[in-house]
């Protein structure tokens, strides 16, 4: 499965969602999406949505789609 990982880039301040990012990571499943971010990154995690059907098609199409690998 893909997911879309909505984060800030760190703990140290107090999220601003003008400052989200995201990044794309394929994983078994949203937990494990999860611990493999929080252990290869400093980023403070807002939101993982796994991406599905449409929506995945949508975000190849018209987003900066790289998936992530750790």
């Amino acid at each position: 499965m893909i997911f879309k990982v909505y984060y800030q880039e760190t703990k140290e301040r107090n999220p601003k969602r003008e400052q989200t990012k995201s990044l794309y990571i394929e994983a078994e499943n949203v937990v494990d999406a999860r611990s493999r971010v929080e252990e290869n990154t400093p980023y403070n995690i807002e939101l993982i949505q796994e991406l599905v059907d449409n929506h995945l098609e949508y975000e190849k199409e018209n987003a900066d789609f790289t998936l992530v690998e750790f």
